[in-house]
């Protein structure tokens, strides 16, 4: 089962482009991560710049509209993530638990779905979904 692991940093909403975090927490971030390699449980794993940086792409009308970050209305975004390969739920949520995030950190859990968890119509307009999948850059 795949779950991704959510890292939301509350403020960081607001950070300035070029926000870092302290050295002394990256290392310790590194030594989770590298458990998480370890433990043959890692997929893939990012973090993320400041959303003052990113951009957002709506839709209202039915035509794109891009809006320049920072996004003043958001209370919460993403600073990075894992996607983890575990057998449960509750696997997922004790390797969370043992993430070295600060008091200001909250990790959301969310289960990726898998073309089986589609009835059949779906899995049918999909078809060639796993082909893109395999083909990553």
């Amino acid at each position: 089962m795949r779950f991704m692991m959510l890292m939301i940093p509350r403020g960081y909403e607001t950070a300035a482009p070029g926000t870092m975090p302290p050295a002394d927490a990256v290392a310790a971030m590194m030594k989770y991560n590298e458990a998480l390699k370890e433990a043959g449980v890692l997929i893939t794993l990012d973090g993320l710049h400041p959303p003052s940086t990113g951009v957002r792409v709506s839709f209202e009308n039915g035509k794109p509209v891009v809006t320049d970050g920072p996004f003043t209305e958001s209370k919460e975004v993403i600073g990075g993530y894992w996607m983890i390969d575990v057998n449960s739920r509750e696997e997922a949520i004790a390797w969370a638990k043992r993430c070295p995030a600060s008091a200001n950190e909250i990790i959301e859990i969310r289960q990726v779905q898998e073309m089986s968890d589609f009835p059949p119509d779906v899995q049918e307009a999909a078809a060639g979904f796993n082909e893109l999948m395999n083909g990553k850059r």
